[in-house]
């Protein structure tokens, strides 16, 4: 990893960056074009990483005077524990930047947030076609066995 990476909650005076980089993550999984998000989707998702009623939270990873990539978490009530799990959402890292071990840094500033709130896990999903990624997360985390159903409305 660079010695000039930092990962650091993200400001209200990053959003400038934190928009392609969001972007570019939404692009990675098809939600581009005519399948995009709507531009209201973003603009809630940023504002309520400033809310300190919502359980939401972004880090961000800055090279320089640049953000590289960004990570977003969510801590939530479970059946089966007293303290809140951490589900990490969202994590992305510009295409140019990949193999620096930005994603790992992010992971581990999540794992850091997580222990600071008392959770007692972090957890994700990620789409079988992510192979890449998926090597990254085989060494940092283990696999759960539960596969995820949904239906859409």
């Amino acid at each position: 990893m660079s010695e000039n990476l930092a990962i650091r909650p993200v400001t209200r005076l990053d959003y400038e960056q934190w928009l392609p980089l969001w972007r570019g993550y939404n692009a990675f999984y098809g939600r581009a074009g005519e399948t995009a998000l709507h531009p209201d989707v973003a603009q809630m998702t940023w504002s309520r990483f400033f809310d300190a009623y919502e359980p939401m939270h972004a880090l961000v990873a800055e090279s320089g005077d640049r953000l590289v990539g960004l990570t977003h978490y969510i801590f939530h009530r479970s059946t089966t524990s007293i303290q809140p799990n951490c589900y990490l959402q969202d994590l992305f890292t510009d295409e140019v930047e990949r193999g620096r071990g930005i994603g790992r840094a992010l992971i581990n500033g999540v794992y850091e947030a997580a222990k600071r709130a008392g959770s007692p896990r972090v957890y994700w999903l990620t789409h079988e076609t992510n192979r890449t990624a998926m090597q990254l997360y085989d060494r940092v985390a283990e696999k759960s066995g539960f596969v995820m159903y949904r239906k859409m409305f």
